[in-house]
């Protein structure tokens, strides 16, 4: 396997909120830039959260498809948004065990004040690993 996913019984449960602590990789990496809810022409569609946050992790799978690549693959996420809070990270986490159930991969969440253009409200990269 490319991806181990461990979470150390000596640190709390973070499956929860999701993520895990720890990705072991071998094979190799796949960078995916920051990806958001972008229409043909890179502009938001929506002003809602949600649909943003669909919108991105949708665009994410497109472009682990685009290397051969699927959701599984993640060892790593980097998320991003726009005044955090609980009900935001929510969202995510409901979006994040939709897609890898039980076994997230490792992720560091960051609050913000504004991302790259007006309107974006969430953006996520990847660290993905071909085996």
């Amino acid at each position: 396997m490319a991806i181990e996913i461990s979470n150390p019984a000596e640190l709390h449960d973070p499956t929860g909120f999701g993520y895990s602590h720890v990705a072991r990789v071998s094979g190799e990496l796949v960078l995916i830039a920051g990806q958001y809810d972008s229409d043909a022409e890179g502009h938001t569609t929506s002003a809602d959260f949600g649909v943003q946050v669909d919108n991105a992790f949708a665009n994410l799978g497109i472009a682990l498809r685009s290397v051969g690549l699927d959701f599984a693959d993640v060892a790593q996420l980097r998320t991003f948004i726009v005044d955090h809070n609980l009900d935001k990270l929510a969202v995510i986490g409901k979006k994040i065990t939709e897609i890898w159930g039980e076994r997230p991969p490792v992720q560091t969440l960051t609050g913000v004040a504004a991302l790259a253009l007006p309107g974006m409200l969430f953006e996520v990269d990847a660290v993905a690993v071909r085996g």
